[in-house]
């Protein structure tokens, strides 16, 4: 027998191998393109010629830059073939996928150029209508936290305070010990627990109590605290994050008589595969679909977060209806909307094969008295621009962008029959440029246009974008 003792097997130490940091490339939107790099989305051995993989990488995240409203592109290099994608107008994160590998090797985040704050400023004053749209595309690397977390927060909790407003009451069949009896008694419940106990006043009873949706309620608790421990955890210096956990407090107090109560998935797409739902019901249901992920709300602790996009061309189109809004209560103006239909103008085409558009959508039209306030609000820093640098120094294509704005707005208030017409352009600012641009009376720019006895008003007016409060 062998008592020669055994020598355990060492096994050689082996460092732990840490997780892939997938690249997250940054852009401004309207801002300059942004150099893809190829070791990290191709070949490792290419260096910076992308070669062959070029093409596939376009074909391969084409849905992915139309739903941020970016383009790829191939420039030549002396180097080779480089790969760059374009910002448009739209602010978000979309996941790029290897042209190797057809995953996901990295993202694309793209900011506005005023700033986080800007735009949590501008989402707050109009209600969140034009809230970030979620993707459905993979989660993008790195993004939750480069991300505030009231980028969805806000959506989440607009959603939610919709919902309670519009829960619709309905029956619910209640059962409990009562005092004085109500509905049906239930005799044997009340035989066997207490008569025999010697409490002969208290009468078991079921009957229906007209209450809202109780489950449902528990589970708007339960996301409405989620999101608040969201806010409270990464947005303790974030003003707009201070102020939704204000709203998302005053929300709660509503749902305060029932206990949080976690949804479960399968439930939740089960009550949105359901018919007659009310749009209410439907939004609030896939709000919390969203807050059950547990990821991409941002400024958590998850890295990567949810493919989202949000356009600026249409958070500034509500923010200036907004400010023209509370300018008309106070004057006595009505106001009327291009997204709500108030201001189409069909074009009625003699030949309709050969037609280039159907109809003419200015974004707003005022209306005080006889006078008549054509508006058409633009994403664009022109106005911003020739304070700084002067038209002689515009650049060809800007200049080309700013009189066909003018051309635009003009031809909207030709539609109109007043007598006193104004044609306006609404351009954003930077509030420190607003404030300077106002202290010397240059927020504001008039032109008259006479044409075969007309006179139309010609307005350049600038607004501050992100500021608390409208300009008076």
């Amino acid at each position: 027998m062998d008592r020669r003792p055994r020598t355990r097997q060492r096994t050689a130490w082996k460092p732990a191998r840490l997780p892939e940091i997938k690249p997250l490339l940054e852009a401004t939107d309207n801002g300059h393109p942004v150099v893809v790099p190829a070791q990290r989305f191709a070949s490792p051995r290419s260096g910076s010629d992308w070669g062959p993989y070029a093409e596939t990488f376009l074909r391969l995240n084409e849905e992915a830059f139309k739903a941020l409203g970016a383009r790829g592109q191939v420039v030549g290099t002396s180097f080779g073939q480089s790969v760059q994608i374009v910002p448009g107008a739209r602010a978000g994160a979309i996941p790029l996928k290897s042209a190797v590998t057809d995953r996901v090797a990295g993202g694309l985040l793209v900011r506005s150029r005023f700033g986080w704050n800007g735009i949590g400023r501008l989402l707050c004053e109009t209600g969140w209508h034009a809230s970030p749209q979620l993707l459905p595309l993979a989660t993008v690397p790195g993004s939750a936290r480069e991300v505030p977390a009231w980028v969805l927060a806000g959506p989440i909790l607009a959603r939610l305070e919709r919902l309670l407003k519009g829960l619709r009451p309905g029956y619910t069949e209640l059962e409990t010990t009562l005092l004085k009896p109500r509905g049906r008694i239930l005799w044997e419940s009340y035989v066997t627990g207490s008569l025999v106990h010697g409490r002969w006043e208290r009468l078991p009873c079921r009957f229906p109590d007209l209450s809202k949706d109780p489950v449902l309620r528990r589970y708007i608790r339960w996301t409405l605290e989620s999101v608040l421990l969201d806010l409270h955890r990464a947005g303790r210096l974030d003003p707009v994050a201070q102020e939704l956990a204000e709203l998302a407090n005053l929300l709660i107090r509503q749902v305060v008589d029932v206990l949080p109560l976690a949804p479960r998935r399968d439930d939740l797409r089960r009550g949105r595969a359901a018919g007659l739902l009310s749009k209410e019901v439907y939004l609030g249901l896939e709000a919390m679909m969203w807050v059950i992920d547990e990821r991409g709300l941002g400024g958590g602790n998850e890295r990567d977060g949810l493919s989202w996009a949000l356009s600026l061309d249409g958070l500034w189109e509500h923010y200036v209806e907004s400010v023209y809004r509370r300018e008309a209560a106070s004057t006595g103006g009505e106001v009327f909307a291009g997204r709500l239909g108030q201001t189409l103008f069909p074009l009625h085409w003699t030949d309709p094969m050969h037609r280039t558009l159907g109809h003419l959508i200015p974004d707003l039209m005022v209306r005080r008295g006889s006078s008549v306030n054509v508006v058409d609000a633009k994403y664009k820093a022109h106005l911003a621009e020739v304070d700084e640098v002067g038209w002689n120094r515009f650049e060809d294509e800007i200049r080309d962008s700013h009189r066909s704005d003018i051309h635009q707005v003009l031809a909207y208030a030709s539609l109109y029959e007043a007598d006193d017409i104004t044609a306006t352009l609404v351009y954003p600012l930077r509030l420190e440029t607003y404030l300077s641009l106002r202290d010397k009376g240059h927020d504001r720019s008039y032109a008259d246009l006479m044409h075969g006895g007309r006179t139309i008003r010609l307005e350049l007016r600038g607004l501050p974008f992100g500021s608390p409060h409208a300009p008076h």
